[in-house]
């Protein structure tokens, strides 16, 4: 026998649920360093000047698949963002890493320019 109307509507309102979940999830994932940069209203040459390389430079980094962690803190510290590293271990909370080079001793070239422009910003 099968199941009553009001149970197969009540697993579909469900379904429909998750399904509009998944759907904004989705909304707040980006494809790529490109797109990024465009939602935070930059150009090319606005993320060189920042990096202090030139535009090819950039095209070439937003094509990139692979990269080195500093390399995408900078990118993203350009377009005025901050860079968060989030591990997910098996049967432990996530573990969020700020400031990854920091916490070697290091920073991004972006991050000390600026430090540096403030001091002497500050200075008589």
């Amino acid at each position: 026998m099968g199941r009553p109307l009001s149970q197969v509507i009540a697993a579909l309102q469900r379904r429909q649920q998750r399904i509009e979940t998944r759907r904004q999830e989705l909304g707040q994932e980006v494809e790529g360093l490109r797109e990024l940069r465009k939602i935070a209203g930059k150009g090319q040459t606005d993320i060189a000047t920042a990096l202090k390389i030139k535009q090819p430079s950039v095209s070439k980094i937003e094509k990139q698949a692979d990269m080195y962690l500093s390399t995408l803190r900078s990118y993203v510290e350009a377009i005025g963002g901050e860079l968060e590293l989030i591990v997910r271990l098996p049967e432990r909370p996530a573990v969020r890493i700020y400031r990854l080079g920091d916490a070697l001793g290091r920073t991004s070239r972006v991050l000390r320019d600026t430090r540096r422009r403030r001091r002497l910003a500050e200075s008589p």
